[in-house]
């Protein structure tokens, strides 16, 4: 059976409290959507993999989710594809494997590809200090010079979000310290973060930072001469024939063709403008726009197990090399439970393999994807995160790894031509 670690210090309750500031508490009497007796599903469910359907169909009707998306590929071949409706409100639109989701802190993995892809092109090193990169100012705090591409990678730059907050989620606090308006930009985030000491040395421990990956969309800028976006899209995405990614946008108005809706209690006062109106959390409780490399990106799930592909074997995208760095354990060693941050996935050791793994969650997204042994590798994705009074969302790789032990026979098919 497949093993993987809930990856704890991206558990919703941690996420949530990180953006605590920003993220006010339950509106009284805020709509609830309405909920179809019965799911409504699309795409392809080859009967061996039946019991893969009855746990996400239970998994977002316990959960009141709306909008939800399974990939499945073993040994490389796509074989099981599926969009899931649950609700009666004609606003919710119909969901097909091929929908778009917001994919949160998936979008790590991506931009780790994009800067491994630049160090095996000579364009960048990563032992290079970030502050020489970008020209960033040691004044505040001297050891900023000692955060390099690697450490950005890894977690281990010196920004904790327990102790300092999260740069992504203090849009106001920024305005407000730097005397601009509404709203902010990634440049003025950096100046707010630049000028203000770091939590620990370089290099010492781990910390989750989204920030650090804001940094690193940075980088790929400077290193290629694109913007981050095109160089994702034309150096990593068109390699391996996907085309429908795209960095999302922070207001409802403003949805891509084929993006889900995105539902929670919560209501925020607005990062777009200053007029401090109370908006729902997913649409302008947070900007988007900001939020790129660490957590930007659309995507459909079946999107997410081709990009997976990359990591299997050397090709166009990523060589040996690349790949391994990929994976590779940082200076500060293991967990106690074995496992280890890489760059933009967990990683752990198994029999033959190493397995890897994320999450993602935003107000109004919950992701997951993992590539484990065995030739096992999934993605799921929701319009829904775990809030005050919810069922836990972090059982799902549990869920999903007792299912997968149950499987006795596989399909052959690859449905990957029905969609790229």
């Amino acid at each position: 059976m497949a093993h993987i670690d809930p990856p704890q210090s991206l558990s919703r309750r941690r996420l949530l409290a990180a953006g605590a500031a920003t993220l006010p508490a339950i509106a009284l009497g805020s709509p609830r959507p309405a909920f179809a007796a019965t799911v409504q599903t699309s795409g392809v469910l080859p009967a061996a993999l039946a019991r893969y359907d009855t746990v996400l169909k239970t998994y977002i009707t316990d959960r009141k989710i709306s909008c939800a998306q399974l990939a499945i590929t073993k040994n490389g071949k796509l074989v099981l594809a599926r969009g899931y409706r649950y609700s009666d409100d004609p606003s919710v639109p119909t969901v097909s494997p091929t929908s778009l989701f917001r994919i949160a802190s998936l979008s790590k993995h991506i931009t780790a590809m994009a800067i491994m892809r630049l160090a095996q092109d000579g364009k960048l090193s990563l032992g290079t200090s970030v502050a020489t990169l970008l020209g960033l100012s040691t004044t505040a705090d001297p050891r900023l010079k000692n955060v390099t591409v690697w450490r950005l990678l890894q977690h281990t730059g010196g920004w904790d979000r327990d102790l300092s907050g999260d740069q992504l989620y203090k849009d106001h606090d920024i305005a407000k310290s730097l005397g601009v308006t509404l709203p902010i930009t990634r440049d003025h985030i950096v100046q707010y973060a630049s000028g203000r000491p770091l939590d620990f040395a370089p290099g010492s421990r781990f910390a989750y930072s989204n920030y650090g990956y804001l940094l690193l969309g940075l980088i790929v800028e400077k290193a290629s001469g694109m913007s981050y976006e095109s160089y994702v899209k034309q150096r990593i995405l068109a390699p391996v024939g996907i085309t429908r990614l795209r960095l999302g946008r922070t207001l409802k108005a403003q949805a891509a063709p084929g993006e889900v809706v995105y539902e929670s209690a919560k209501t925020s006062k607005t990062v777009t403008d200053a007029s401090g109106a109370i908006v729902p959390s997913p649409y302008g409780g947070f900007s988007m726009e900001n939020r790129g490399p660490g957590g930007g990106w659309l995507a459909s799930a079946v999107d997410l197990v081709r990009l997976a592909r990359v990591l299997d074997a050397p090709g166009t995208v990523l060589n040996s090399t690349s790949i391994g760095r990929m994976v590779a354990k940082p200076e500060i060693g293991v967990s106690p439970n074995g496992s280890w941050y890489g760059a933009g996935l967990y990683v752990r050791q198994v029999t033959g393999h190493l397995n890897t793994w994320h999450s993602g969650g935003l107000p109004g997204t919950y992701t997951y994807t993992a590539r484990l042994q065995n030739g096992f590798t999934y993605a799921a994705l929701f319009n829904r995160t775990e809030e005050t009074g919810t069922p836990d969302f972090d059982v799902l790789s549990s869920l999903i790894n007792d299912t997968t032990g149950k499987i006795t026979s596989w399909p052959t098919t690859d449905l990957f031509p029905r969609y790229f």
